[in-house]
């Protein structure tokens, strides 16, 4: 079985202007006496706990850093705030130490944030950082921002949502993966459609699966130890032993982070069971060797 890759297009990096102009005085025409000085560029810190409207893919103007209640309609919602290293003369880029330990703090704390790992839901995670004017200016924060998406498969949209992501994956959740119904081309996986698990499936989501730092996957013998480590959280989702016959039981689907995400230090994998010969019309969670037995052909 070969892989079945999607790649998620996600904002991993967002930048802010830090200076502007304040509001003029009376137009007189002497256009010398009566403008105000505009303020001197500062460092300036977000808020964490807070949501935004507006989802920017990319740079983000301080005029556009507008700070809302996260029960009022928004695209992200920022998890944490955190300091960088001082000492650095220009913004960390991506696949940068810094930047690198910034998404494993943001991976942590997002995951603690939602209460479970946060690519177990439909979300989204981003680290935004300063511009090159705000750095020089002295600001050395980076951002943890969580996103709602319409799916995690190709063509995902930002959803507009109300309400926090605090606590959103500690128990059942709508926003949860579940059971699948696959796509299938040349017999491999190419899409996953989310049903719910009493109607008829032929996948479902297991788990999370973090890869050792090593390049991003290109040629098949790459793959495979993305396949071995998805195929042990299947077997420790299921409850069956993780040995020679479990490739007997079931298939295996892989989805991890692009190569952009990849290279900026996202190692989680999204590993997916699958029945190639089968349907069932239940979860297969802790279903044992009887709920996923050893196929004979």
């Amino acid at each position: 079985m070969r892989r079945a890759m999607t790649t998620l297009v996600a904002a991993l990096v967002a930048g802010a202007v830090l200076g502007g102009c304040a509001a003029t005085g009376g137009l007189d025409g002497d256009l010398t006496d009566d403008w105000a000085a505009p303020p001197a560029a500062g460092a300036f810190t977000p808020a964490a706990g807070v949501c935004q409207v507006v989802d920017t893919g990319g740079t983000l103007t301080l005029a556009a850093y507008e700070p809302v209640g996260c029960d009022l309609p928004h695209r992200v919602e920022t998890v944490h705030v955190g300091v960088l290293p001082t000492a650095r003369a220009t913004v960390p880029v991506v696949g940068s130490p810094e930047l690198r330990g910034a998404f494993a703090d943001c991976d942590t704390r997002a995951s603690g944030y939602v209460g479970d790992d946060w690519r177990a839901g439909r979300l989204r995670l981003a680290v935004a950082l300063p511009s090159a004017p705000g750095w020089a200016a002295g600001s050395r924060w980076y951002r943890c921002d969580l996103t709602e998406l319409t799916t995690v498969e190709e063509k995902a949209e930002v959803v507009t949502r109300t309400g926090s992501l605090r606590d959103a994956l500690k128990g059942p959740s709508a926003l949860r993966l579940g059971c699948q119904q696959t796509g299938l081309s040349a017999r491999r996986v190419q899409t996953l459609t989310p049903v719910t698990c009493t109607g008829r499936h032929d996948a479902e989501f297991v788990g999370v699966w973090k890869a050792p730092d090593r390049p991003y996957p290109r040629k098949d013998a790459d793959w495979a130890p993305l396949y071995t480590g998805c195929r042990g959280v299947v077997a420790t989702y299921v409850g069956v032993p993780n040995d020679a016959l479990l490739r007997f039981r079931s298939g295996v689907v892989v989805r991890p982070p692009g190569p952009g995400r990849w290279t900026a230090g996202d190692r989680g994998i999204r590993c997916y069971l699958w029945l190639s010969d089968r349907t069932v019309t239940a979860s297969l969670k802790a279903a044992g060797p009887t709920g996923l037995p050893v196929r004979t052909k």
